[in-house]
């Protein structure tokens, strides 16, 4: 699950960073029926801020009230939702950085360890957001382990997926340990 917003990744045209925060505010411009509406994002080294396009030149009665309430109100979940979504990325050609943006939830439960793996145990991995990241970190750090033990596991076919567990994830997959 997501700890907080990912850095934006883009380049700043007065200090060629290559790092953005999202400022948190929306900014909607009104001309005559049509509206426009932008997220404001910070460099993380000169403090320059870029708008990032929601939408332009769209008629009134084409956004939900909701939505813009929303953005009226500068709503930090909504922040959060565009963020994730692949239009507002590809528009405003964007990436996401999700280092230190995410935390694993296990539910409250113990690390299993040794003496908790009788046969074999199915586990289910949900992800609250698309955040993309590496199955076996994922899993090496939700069962306790280094990531060469759980790339071991793969190798000897003690830890077995439907889905490839090599390269990056952002959906939900299961994978099951055998002992």
């Amino acid at each position: 699950m997501p700890t907080r917003l990912p850095v934006i990744v883009r380049r700043c045209h007065a200090c060629a960073s290559m790092r953005f925060r999202a400022s948190g505010k929306f900014r909607v411009n009104a001309n005559h029926k049509l509206l426009d509406a932008w997220l404001l994002a910070l460099c993380t080294e000169c403090g320059d801020t870029i708008k990032l396009t929601l939408f332009e030149r769209t008629n009134v009665r084409s956004v939900r009230p909701r939505l813009l309430d929303r953005l009226h109100h500068n709503d930090p979940g909504l922040v959060a939702e565009l963020l994730q979504d692949p239009v507002v990325l590809r528009r405003n050609r964007i990436a996401l950085d999700w280092d230190n943006a995410w935390g694993l939830d296990t539910g409250g439960s113990d690390r299993f360890g040794e003496e908790a793996i009788d046969e074999a145990l199915e586990i289910a991995v949900r992800f609250a957001a698309r955040i993309p990241v590496r199955p076996v970190r994922l899993i090496a750090d939700g069962l306790g382990m280094s990531r060469a033990e759980v790339e071991r596991l793969v190798t000897e076919g003690n830890l077995v997926s439907t889905v490839r567990l090599s390269g990056k994830r952002s959906g939900d997959f299961t994978f099951m340990l055998k002992r």
